[in-house]
């Protein structure tokens, strides 16, 4: 079982990101963001054994929530991760609260516990979307990925810590 420490948005401005789930699900074979039964997010780090203790992540939440607010990010493309099935998502424009909030994480719980793609230099922050694009829909998802992009803004307030698979909480800061 591995875990997921994410940025998260239980503010109802993260509405126009599950609208963007439900236009993305008719490329999917099933849809992959809907029925988490998780808000949207951008994650910060995974992990996929069990090196890192409880009590470092409990820490670097801390640590990384220490005197933070609820951070806006400004979504201004639909991007996608190339792959079988490709990974349709939403890129946030840079947001240096959100590198301090990562580089946190990252000084809290050593970065070579972390999978590779989320780890400093590497990580490419991103709320996905969808992350089952059928390969026969594959230019159809790409088209609407070019059509659909525009700027809308999400309000993040909440950092936390989840099990998967299935999605179970660990822990939750809420950021005020």
């Amino acid at each position: 079982m591995g875990f997921a420490i994410s940025l998260r948005s239980d503010h109802p401005s993260a509405d126009s990101v599950r609208a963007l789930w439900n236009d993305v699900q008719r490329f999917e074979d099933h849809p992959s963001m809907a029925l988490l039964g998780y808000p949207p997010h951008v994650t910060l780090a995974i992990y996929d054994d069990e090196t890192v203790r409880e009590a470092e992540v409990r820490d670097a939440l801390d640590q990384a929530s220490k005197n933070l607010r609820p951070v806006t990010l400004t979504f201004d493309a639909i991007c996608s991760f190339d792959g079988s099935p490709m990974v349709l998502w939403a890129s946030p424009r840079f947001s240096a609260v959100l590198r301090d909030i990562h580089e946190a994480i990252h000084a809290a719980i050593h970065p070579a516990s972390c999978r590779s793609h989320y780890r400093p230099g590497t990580w490419k922050p991103h709320c996905t979307l969808g992350t089952r694009v059928r390969d026969d829909r594959r230019d159809a998802a790409l088209a609407f990925a070019r059509e659909a992009s525009s700027v809308f803004d999400v309000i993040f307030d909440a950092l936390d810590c989840i099990y998967f698979p299935p999605i179970a909480p660990f822990e939750l800061r809420k950021l005020l």
